[in-house]
């Protein structure tokens, strides 16, 4: 592409003259901008006009200023096996290349458009200066920011100022490094310009937007995450932003498409100085965010769904997951698409492969924070407080820091694992970490303090969306499978779940959905209030718990429309995650000691012997003391089924000890607008005492399946609480005496036509307790996750010992 100082060729272009195919002369940022302004502009996708300094004006660049030899022996001085100069032959090119200068005709061109824009505009017009390779964004080449970029540009001077840094930044470090290792030459890269007019999101907000989810690649829904302001913080990771997730299908349907909102913290915004210096370079300052904003999304509902759409839509046009750059205009509020770019870290991994991760010791907590990626790694920690001390990290040491941005990207390489101070999902050391395929914790708030270097730690990003570093050495497990060779037994294999923050890594096993969702863990983690603390909010007299709840609940003007939200939220991201597979939700069962841990909890539950067995599951639901609280679940669960779209949900009840009983919580169902048959609604009941499976046949008036929850019926069978340490050697779900009422009520759910399966430990734990429940030709069996694949196995192994016996009768009978 170079044109050897021939200016024949166009040395500037506007965005929307451009597209993919003009990759070689404009670079991916900026081609990418112009296919999306040719080819959306009908979809309601804004992106914000301006034009692109091309590759022909690098080239004119280099050859007027004879720069091409200069610079070519400069680079051979690099030391390429360990590159200890680099930081000295980056200093040396940049400055050549800031100490020469443009061409006139390049000048007049840039300052053609830019005069252009201030007739739009106005004299002062702002504008973005964005760096964008002819090599970058391109698959197999796409370390985002690897070059520079510069905001709130104003003036021909400092636009001119602002091109010179950005050809400069084609030989900052990172970039020299990115070139040797992806083996491309350094003198056959070019650097387009982009200068595209800024979006006042410094008084508004701005993000980053995926098309898949970038933890694990789960491709249907769209990650939302922002904070105020420009968008730099977001980029660098040095906020705690807000994040929102979107499910596709349902939003396709103009259904309620949002299953998760979380309020991050927020503390920085990058905005306009109140005195801009241009001449010194003082274009933007971090500021503290206002407490009033910290604690309000950036978002409304509207906008999110505006926003998600119009990643969909550049989704689709692309036909493949893409990174997107957004900002909000505080001054028209009006939403702009300002890069995007195909997302190549999932996108181009095979998902036939799995590795399981699973922590078998649990050590000294030292640090926690957000998880990305699903590995474990031991290792040496190592403290970096800045890239210039990158020779004192060992190749497989763990990298702890406070932040990083693209000037660590040489060093991280090296690492075995990251842990940051700063930084959330989407942050740079987030990104460059998925892309290394390592292992990071960010956000830990105080690990350079936390950890000291040579210690030996271990960090887990395998327990969901929670990242923990343990002290020393820990021991866990690698299990490998491929999907492609597993087949699935003709017995469904289902999950039982309880934690959203897993829901999307899970949805990879092998599995026919979710046979149990255990509401608790949602209550506990989500919403962490008494749901009747919440019903009566003003008549508490817990004065600690109410200024507890006032604080959890800022934001709702309704506290119980908080316990909603937060509770279909909860179980919308697991509903999503297996959709369209059946996700069989157990209503809440808590035993009374549990609800009473519940902030404001004390106040509703009375103090009994022995709670197992005390007032928990149906009875709670229509009883007095607790059918508000049971409303508010129903409301949740009707949001989940009805506003969200997610029908695959069914609901369970828990320890519904007679048949009366079971007629009573059907019709509290039913008031509170959950009518079993309505909407395909199904209703299913937990086998887990001995009058359900005696009375099984009754019990099928009101319920449309079960599920046998084999610790329970094993427990109230032989007279055994499982928490007693002193008889726990005889609780055993092998006694003949709870696998007697399996077989009834195996037996009698198939006299009534009605789905029947297990939940438990005992069929991974024994392939003989497998083939006993396939032989009585149980419905399914219902697995938690790090045992499911050796579940899998029983099952085949007991269903192809059935065939076998059935095909040698088969052949006795032929003989005979």
């Amino acid at each position: 592409m170079e044109n050897s100082g021939n200016t024949s060729e166009k040395l500037v272009v506007s965005f929307s003259d451009v597209n993919l195919k003009d990759l070689a002369m404009v670079g991916g940022k900026n081609a990418s901008l112009g296919e999306l302004i040719q080819s959306l502009s009908e979809s309601d996708v804004k992106v914000p006009e301006g034009f692109a300094l091309t590759s022909y004006a690098y080239w004119d660049f280099i050859y007027f200023n004879n720069l091409k030899s200069a610079l070519t022996e400069i680079l051979s001085k690099l030391d390429r096996k360990d590159f200890r100069n680099i930081e000295i032959i980056s200093d040396t090119a940049k400055k050549l290349i800031l100490t020469s200068k443009l061409p006139e005709e390049t000048k007049m061109q840039i300052e053609k458009e830019y005069y252009r824009m201030q007739q739009k505009y106005g004299s002062d017009t702002d504008v973005a200066v964005r760096s964008s390779a002819t090599a970058e964004d391109l698959p197999g080449a796409s370390f985002a920011g690897q070059h520079d970029s510069f905001l709130n540009i104003r003036g021909s001077h400092s636009l001119l100022n602002a091109v010179l840094n950005c050809y400069a930044s084609l030989f900052n470090q990172r970039a020299i490094k990115y070139r040797e290792d992806k083996g491309f030459d350094h003198m056959k890269i070019a650097i387009s310009v982009g200068i595209q007019k800024m979006i006042r999101s410094d008084l508004g907000c701005s993000g980053v937007c995926f098309t898949l989810e970038p933890d694990s690649g789960f491709r249907d829904v769209i990650h939302i995450a922002g904070s105020w302001g420009l968008g730099e913080n977001i980029v660098k990771g040095s906020v705690n932003p807000d994040e929102f997730l979107i499910f596709k299908r349902t939003l396709a349907e103009n259904k309620e498409a949002i299953i998760s909102r979380k309020l991050g913290s927020k503390e920085k915004m990058l905005v306009y100085p109140d005195n801009i210096d241009h001449q010194q370079g003082l274009a933007t300052v971090n500021i503290d965010t206002p407490e009033n904003l910290r604690n309000k999304y950036i978002l409304s509902d509207k906008e999110i769904l505006k926003l998600a759409q119009a990643a969909q839509a550049i989704e689709e046009h692309y036909k493949q997951p893409m990174d997107i750059e957004w900002a909000k205009d505080g001054l028209t509020e009006e939403m702009y698409i300002v890069q995007a770019r195909p997302e190549t870290i999932h996108s181009q991994k095979s998902l036939t492969q799995h590795k399981i991760y699973t922590l078998k010791d649990k050590g000294e907590l030292i640090v926690r924070g957000i998880a990305i990626g699903s590995k474990i790694v031991s290792g040496t920690a190592r403290i970096l407080l800045s890239p210039t001390e990158a020779d004192q990290l060992l190749p497989g040491e763990i990298l702890i820091t406070d932040i990083t941005n693209p000037d660590w990207n040489v060093i991280m390489k090296k690492a075995g694992a990251i842990v940051t101070n700063s930084g959330g999902r989407t942050s740079h050391a987030s990104i460059v970490a998925r892309e290394l395929g390592l292992p990071a914790v960010v956000g830990t708030g105080n690990a350079t303090d936390s950890i000291k270097s040579g210690d030996i730690i271990t960090v887990c990003c395998a327990e969901g969306q929670t990242g923990s570093v343990y002290k020393g050495k820990l021991n866990w497990i690698e299990t490998n499978f491929d999907l492609q060779k597993l087949s699935m037994p003709k017995t469904k294999a289902m999950l039982i779940l309880s934690d959203p923050d897993n829901a999307f890594e899970n949805s990879f096993y092998p599995n026919n959905g979710v046979g149990l969702l255990r509401m608790e863990f949602s209550i506990t983690n989500s919403v962490r209030i008494h749901p009747m603390a919440l019903v009566n909010f003003e008549k508490l007299k817990d004065k600690k718990a109410k200024r507890e709840i006032e604080k959890i609940t800022a934001g709702y003007g309704s506290k119980e429309k908080f316990l909603t939200d937060k509770l279909s939220e909860s179980i919308a991201v697991i509903a999503a995650a297996f959709y369209p597979k059946e996700v069989i939700v157990r209503m809440s069962d808590f035993k009374t000691n549990e609800y009473a841990n519940l902030i404001g909890g004390k106040e509703f539950e009375p103090v009994e012997e022995n709670p197992m067995i005390g007032f928990r599951g149906a009875s709670r639901y229509y009883h007095e003391s607790y059918r508000e609280g049971f409303r508010l679940e129903c409301e949740a669960m009707k949001k989940v089924r009805e506003e969200m779209g997610l029908t695959n949900v069914k609901l369970m009840i828990p320890f519904c000890r007679t048949v009366e009983e079971a007629r009573k919580v059907i019709q509290v169902m039913s008031d509170f607008g959950l009518t079993r048959g309505q909407n395909d609604l199904q209703i299913y009941m937990m086998v887990e005492i001995p009058s359900n499976a005696l009375l099984l046949e009754e019990f099928s008036a009101h319920f449309d399946g079960f599920s046998i929850g084999s610790n329970d019926l094993t427990q109230l069978t032989l007279g055994i609480d499982r928490d007693s340490s002193i008889i726990s050697n005889l609780f055993d779900e092998r006694n003949e005496a709870p696998k007697n009422l399996i077989r009834l009520a195996i037996s009698k759910a198939k006299l009534m036509n009605k789905k029947i399966g297990l939940c438990g430990q005992a069929p991974s734990d024994y392939k003989e307790y497998a083939s006993f429940l396939v032989e009585q030709g149980i419905d399914s069996i219902s697995f938690n996750p790090d045992a499911i694949l050796q579940g899998i196995e029983n099952i085949l192994i007991a269903e192809n010992e059935i065939n076998k016996s059935l095909l040698l009768k088969k052949s006795d009978i032929n003989c005979s």
